[in-house]
């Protein structure tokens, strides 16, 4: 059952993807369904079929609306990336109620805990990915902390809401769900471990 919500979420969400406009025409990431399946599967993998079933809810009443959850994603990057572009697109985006905004601000703390755990932990597999905090964004590079706001500003309150119960309780179990997507990615790639990918990486770079 979750491995077909799963599909069908992914289904939705690259019909998005690859109609996201872009200046310059199509990214070349647009044109990569395999790492879009891997990262993005990598994700829905470590949550619950509950908030699955919930989010592709969202996806469905979007398309319904004729809106475009991935644009909508990318164009709230940039009030961090290029403010001044974002000034002129923002009155384009659905506003954020209250209760949504007060469980992103709930949410993003404890994944950063886990990101900044995890890097700590795997220094050379963290090398390639990106920098973690806001404070660190430019228009050529979105951090972690930009690109979770930016994805739970896409989500309904209700998937909010149990996606804020779901990662408070695993984070009250100790577990660390950046930990765990990453865990998914590298083994999509074929290495047996977290410590397998990062010790390859520190390898190739002492080279």
């Amino acid at each position: 059952m979750k491995e077909h919500v799963i599909k069908e979420i992914l289904f939705k969400e690259w019909k998005m993807f690859i109609n996201v406009q872009n200046k310059g025409g199509k990214a070349l990431c647009q044109k990569d369904h395999k790492t879009f399946t891997i990262m993005r599967s990598s994700q829905f993998e470590s949550l619950s079929i509950n908030i699955l079933e919930s989010y592709f809810h969202d996806l469905a009443v979007a398309e319904r609306q004729n809106r475009n959850l991935m644009t909508e994603k990318y164009a709230r990057m940039m009030e961090s990336t290029a403010p001044l572009e974002y000034e002129e697109i923002k009155n384009l985006l659905v506003d954020i109620d209250s209760f949504s905004q007060k469980y992103i601000e709930k949410i993003i703390p404890i994944f950063l805990k886990w990101e900044k755990e995890f890097r700590s932990e795997y220094p050379y597999l963290s090398s390639v990915s990106r920098p973690v905090l806001s404070s660190e964004d430019y228009l050529f590079s979105t951090s972690f902390e930009t690109y979770l706001k930016a994805e739970l500003s896409t989500y309904s309150s209700n998937t909010l809401l149990l996606y804020y119960n779901f990662i408070k309780k695993n984070a009250e179990n100790n577990i660390n769900l950046s930990r765990q997507i990453q865990s998914n990615i590298v083994a999509k790639y074929g290495f047996n471990s977290l410590q397998e990918a990062n010790d390859l990486i520190k390898k190739k770079t002492k080279k």
